[in-house]
């Protein structure tokens, strides 16, 4: 009879004498998939994830047209302080639970497309807080942690402005203090410097909170948060050190014709030639309120994005209905028209010069198409799916060169609509010689959302990091002139025809922001990426010395 195996280190399987407990394979362990994960984190703390949500909404109010500039710093405040010390896994859920309903609230706009439009480009873009809140986290243990927070908003929307498919900028820190102390940061650093100054005075504001909740008013920890406090002051206070360069070098007389347009929503362009009428019917007053001496002849008249809604070139009856108007005034003007591209596949949105003398002249052709509203990416098997897609028959051509054109005797820069939210777009067109940006643009389908006003503190971010005068004509608003100092001169009103005589300020003069381009951005993105993975290698380090005791 064979001895009986110690219990201790043997135990029986299926009748026969097994290996020692400690030698027996271990079966793997079931691990959820990540978003299960993300979403038991999230059941485990509502409360916390709770307050992520309400903070992203009062970030949303800090953006036009509500314009609560302040809720900016105590929404990063209040995100710094929800993933302080947390876990990487527990901070990624409450960056998701931020950036939903910010982004759902901010980007509603898009509900004239369908709600299914703003709740997925919703989730697309919080996505991007999932590694934000998780780095915010891992962060929070280094010293200095205000700081590495700042650099790390950097990082999040230097991505974000760039993938998928070019990248969507809305919601950028700086676009919510266009008209803030923090706003002359913009002519060092561009919209980046503006974001890191907000993002860094609300890392301080939190490390102030949390100290001060620590000491309960004594101690050391009462005198770090004082500094913080102090800190969080100097750096918002930081912009009004920044000189933002003014004076002009001469001026241009502009007419902007705002046509406006049959309704708004997705079928505004009513029946076909209504908007190129109205337009040509408005420039045709304007020209008899020349004559009869109730204004000044223009150096140049701008119409706006889709102003000709036939092709000029397809269709002779808006082609002359353009020169008729534009022998009229008797002097330039710049014609928004989709004209055919390349192949019969293509469309092209561009700003066209017409003269009253030779017609049709120079163009700039819009380089960044909006995805899914100017082109469908992977068409062939996303409108199996979706079958809204159909609508846009032909894709954008994107354009290969700035917009900078001699138009009424002035070198300016035109903009096509939503590339006024693209940092390279209008640096490019600044450094190739605009003494003014000029942004052609078409809002009626978002009108009376809130979008309109958006953009408007876009065109007021990029006079100050420019240094640039910008004038911009919307077919049914908001038509606007904002000073180089970002200050709105002239603004007209949505869905009314009107038109607006304003003197052009011209520079020529170049601002810190355009010099260096791009590097305050990548060196900030990098520095936070650099912090994130030292914060990473500490924290193993530290866990090997653990293990090892």
């Amino acid at each position: 009879m064979p001895p009986r195996p110690d219990t201790a280190t043997a135990q029986t399987v299926d009748g026969a004498i097994g290996v020692p407990e400690r030698a027996r394979p271990v079966e793997p362990e079931h691990r959820p998939g990540r978003l299960r994960r993300l979403a038991r984190a999230g059941r485990a703390d509502w409360r916390r994830s709770a307050l992520a949500a309400a903070s992203g909404l009062a970030l949303t109010a800090a953006f036009p047209p509500y314009g609560l500039w302040p809720l900016s710093i105590a929404a990063v405040a209040a995100l710094a302080l929800l993933t302080h010390r947390r876990t990487a896994r527990q901070a990624a859920w409450t960056g998701f639970a931020f950036g939903l309903p910010f982004f759902v609230w901010l980007l509603q706009w898009l509900h004239v497309v369908g709600w299914d439009a703003v709740i997925g480009l919703s989730i697309i873009e919080a996505v991007f807080f999932v590694p934000l809140g998780a780095a915010l986290a891992l962060t929070s243990r280094l010293p200095g942690w205000p700081l590495w927070g700042g650099c790390l908003w950097v990082a999040e929307e230097l991505v974000r402005d760039r993938l998928p498919f070019g990248g969507f900028p809305w919601g950028r820190l700086a676009f919510a203090n266009s008209a803030s102390p923090f706003t002359p940061l913009a002519a060092l650093g561009g919209a980046p410097l503006v974001s890191f100054g907000v993002a860094l005075t609300g890392g301080l504001v939190a490390a102030a909170v949390l100290a001060g909740w620590r000491s309960r008013g004594r101690g050391r920890q009462a005198l770090i948060g004082l500094g913080a406090a102090v800190l969080a002051a100097a750096v918002a206070a930081c912009g009004y050190a920044v000189p933002v360069p003014t004076k002009a070098d001469g001026q241009l007389k502009v007419a902007v014709v705002q046509g406006n347009v049959a309704q708004p929503g997705m079928h505004f362009l009513g029946r076909p030639m209504m908007i190129l009428n109205n337009h040509v019917d408005a420039t045709l007053q304007l020209a008899r309120d020349i004559k009869a001496g109730r204004v000044a002849r223009p150096d140049l008249v701008i119409w706006p994005e889709n102003s000709s809604d036939l092709d000029p070139f397809t269709y002779p009856q808006a082609y002359d209905a353009i020169t008729r108007a534009v022998r009229t005034i008797g002097v330039p003007v710049l014609v928004g028209a989709l004209v055919d591209g390349p192949d019969a596949d293509h469309v092209q949105n561009e700003g066209i010069l017409w003269s009253p003398v030779t017609g049709p002249g120079a163009s700039y052709t819009k380089q960044h198409p909006v995805p899914f509203g100017e082109y469908v990416p992977f068409r062939k098997e996303l409108t199996k799916v979706i079958h809204r897609l159909d609508e846009i028959q032909r894709d954008f051509y994107p354009g290969n060169h700035t917009g900078v054109m001699t138009m009424g005797g002035a070198r300016l820069g035109d903009v096509i609509c939503f590339e006024v939210a693209y940092d390279g777009i209008v640096r490019d067109t600044v450094n190739a010689g605009a003494r003014a940006i000029v942004v052609q643009t078409n809002n009626a389908t978002y009108g009376r959302t809130g979008q309109p006003e958006q953009q408007l503190a876009m065109y007021q971010l990029r006079a100050v990091e420019h240094g640039r005068a910008v004038v911009a004509a919307a077919t049914s608003g908001i038509s606007a002139l904002v000073e180089p100092d970002g200050t709105v001169k002239r603004q007209s009103k949505e869905f009314t025809r009107e038109v607006l005589n304003v003197h052009l300020p011209l520079r020529d003069g170049t601002t810190v922001a355009d010099k260096i381009g791009a590097v305050p951005e990548w060196t900030l993105a990098m520095v936070g990426v650099l912090s994130c993975a030292v914060a990473i290698w500490l924290g193993r380090r530290g866990r090997m010395e653990d293990k090892g005791k």
